[in-house]
């Protein structure tokens, strides 16, 4: 493993590359307000996360990524188009592996631009696979945007459509709940006894815990309502089923996911979206026939991308994480926009691990 000095070099000589490439450099503090975080990931961050607090400021965290502090700077006072780069410490809580570093630095680029966003998308993976080309690493792709856009073509509720959509991230979670739409799941027999009442809450002693009757009572009446929903036909289960399943050369995932749209014309956008990226990568060089397509890719780790994702990985090294990863993030840029909101995608690589694998100068 490279000593501490050396990695920063590299990630100084990573920056340099970002900032030739049009970038201009930031800098991001190292404790970020847990709110603004917290609001984005839910609790969920605290398990990985070192979270602290402040007298005046409240809670705090170490910075665990740069992607939302250099989102909040542009969108409170960037220009646009604009292109920033960064180097610096992450910091990320590790319960299950002693292995995984819990704080390395990350090296980064990232590109806001309205105009033509497959273009930037192919411009920021094609910066990034130059720079690892030596490596010999094995990049995969895929689109969060794919499933989202499924997701939204489903013949059911928008209560449902959005609890789908709130755990795209959550494979298992996921699953569960297409399962119980779709009818396939059972209704726990607790949980049917308490929707068939007239009144849920008669007998049920005081209220204790921080929610109030009232908001008992809405949950309990949206689960009623759900209930009485139709299920999600098993036609559309299976169309989602086959997009998940599209794992193939991004070539040919375009053809396969062209197929599935004919059945399901609510990707038809998300699919053009691919094909003009395509386009767009073969335009900067990229073989996009040997080029990984996976429309799962990114669904485990990447929760505020919503769009084309990637990551690089050393074949003969399974036990290291990524070397780099990336992707679109419209969502993110609304979110912390205040009102405003601009296209953006970018991306991050690991100098330490760039070192280990031989790179370098």
């Amino acid at each position: 493993m490279a000593d501490r000095a050396a990695i920063r070099a590299e990630a100084a000589r990573l920056r340099d590359l970002f900032e030739g490439a049009g970038a201009t450099p930031v800098e991001t503090a190292i404790l970020q307000p847990a709110e603004a975080l917290l609001d984005l990931y839910g609790e969920d961050i605290r398990a990985r996360a070192y979270v602290t607090s402040d007298a005046l400021r409240g809670e705090q965290m170490l910075r665990p990524d740069f992607t939302v502090p250099v989102v909040q700077m542009h969108m409170a006072h960037g220009a646009e188009p604009a292109c920033y780069t960064y180097a610096g410490e992450v910091f990320r809580r590790q319960e299950d592996d002693p292995d995984r570093a819990n704080e390395y630095l990350q090296a980064g680029y990232e590109v806001f631009e309205r105009t033509a966003p497959e273009a930037a998308e192919a411009r920021v993976f094609a910066l990034i696979f130059d720079i690892l080309r030596p490596l010999g690493l094995r990049a995969a792709t895929g689109d969060i945007g794919l499933l989202m856009a499924a997701v939204e073509g489903l013949r059911t509720t928008d209560r449902r459509k959005a609890a789908l959509r709130r755990h795209l991230w959550r494979p298992r979670r996921f699953r569960a709940l297409m399962d119980r739409y779709a009818g396939r799941a059972p209704v726990p027999a607790s949980r049917a006894k308490l929707l068939a009442q007239a009144d849920p809450m008669a007998g049920a002693g005081p209220v204790i815990g921080l929610r109030t009757r009232e908001e008992i009572l809405s949950r309990i009446k949206s689960l009623q309502e759900d209930a009485a929903t139709p299920p999600i036909s098993e036609n559309e289960v299976a169309l989602i089923d086959a997009i998940l399943a599209v794992r193939e050369t991004s070539d040919n995932a375009l053809e396969r996911l062209r197929d599935i749209a004919v059945d399901m014309p609510a990707i038809r956008p998300a699919v053009e979206r691919l094909a003009r990226r395509l386009e767009a990568l073969s335009a900067r060089g990229i073989a996009v026939e040997s080029l990984d397509f996976e429309a799962s890719y990114g669904r485990t780790q990447m929760e505020y991308y919503d769009g084309f994702v990637f990551g690089f990985y050393a074949e003969n090294r399974p036990d290291l994480p990524p070397v780099a990863t990336g992707g679109r993030y419209d969502a993110l840029t609304r979110q912390l926009g205040g009102g405003r909101e601009i296209p953006a995608v970018g991306g991050v690589i690991r100098p330490g691990l760039t070192l280990q694998l031989g790179g370098g100068t």
